[in-house]
């Protein structure tokens, strides 16, 4: 019960990068302790020594340098130093966003664009796109390119690992994997405006069956996502929910990422 809130978060993951990273907040929460409690602790063994009523306590008025001590107070940060930039230093290597997954599967491929205030998700081999929702097999590594439309924005799914940012007219790139079938939400992790509470969407990771089950019946729904409808796409909208399309004629993510389109809007069209 003392843990319930630690799930649906970091500390709850659900994929390799996700584990990854609770391993790394472990081990810097580990060494910092072995600095922390050791002065409490000693913060009130001195206090308690030390008080007017002790006295087999010796008052050195005269002292001024003790080289034991010395090499204690400056031996104990130069080691955190060393073990928290060794732990810094491997993970980033390690967990370097662009970095593909170790899998004997093959990647799958999603596009992400961060819209005021909606995430649009593009399947660029399937020819398919969702708003505020993707799905994904679970146990297959997903190789995911970012960009936005307007303001920075952050992609944040806590429980599968690494945030990354999405800049207009930039790409940046993460891949993350789900293990097991389940719901899990993502977040904008990014302040962007009046309607950035708004930026939930969720991923659902389902069996290679499900997943192919799912392509097609999207596939057989319709809904073409074109220019025309990327273009309303943009358009600033607080509390948009799901959209799913079956058709995308034309990659839309390279018309964004390289500035192709219009995207900026007024605050009073904003608001």
């Amino acid at each position: 019960m003392g843990l319930a809130s630690c799930r649906e978060g970091v500390l709850d993951p659900h994929g390799p990068v996700g584990e990854a990273e609770r391993v790394i907040l472990g081990d810097a929460t580990a060494i910092m302790l072995a600095v922390v409690i050791p002065v409490i602790v000693f913060t009130l063994v001195f206090a308690w020594w030390f008080r007017a009523g002790n006295r087999r306590a010796k008052y050195r008025p005269d002292w001024e340098y003790a080289g034991r001590i010395e090499l204690i107070i400056w031996a104990i940060p130069a080691l955190v130093v060393l073990f928290l930039g060794g732990i810094a230093w491997i993970g980033s290597h390690e967990l370097d966003p662009p970095k593909p997954l170790e899998s004997s599967k093959a990647a799958l491929e999603v596009e992400v664009v961060s819209l005021d205030w909606r995430w649009l998700f593009i399947y660029p081999h399937e020819r398919i796109a969702t708003v505020n929702y993707l799905v994904v097999p679970a146990g297959v590594p997903v190789h995911f390119r970012l960009t936005s439309t307007s303001v920075m924005n952050s992609f944040f799914i806590p429980e599968l690992g690494s945030q990354i940012y999405t800049m207009a007219g930039m790409t940046t790139q993460l891949n993350l994997q789900a293990d097991q079938p389940g719901s899990y939400p993502g977040i904008s992790a990014q302040f962007s405006g009046p309607g950035f509470s708004d930026m939930r969407f969720t991923l659902r990771a389902e069996t290679d069956a499900g997943f192919a089950g799912w392509v097609a019946q999207l596939h057989e729904q319709g809904g073409v996502l074109d220019k025309a409808t990327l273009e309303q796409l943009v358009q600033p909208t607080r509390g948009g929910g799901e959209l799913s399309y079956g058709s995308v004629p034309e990659d839309p993510f390279e018309l964004v990422a390289h500035g192709h389109m219009a995207t900026r809007w007024s605050d009073k069209e904003a608001l």
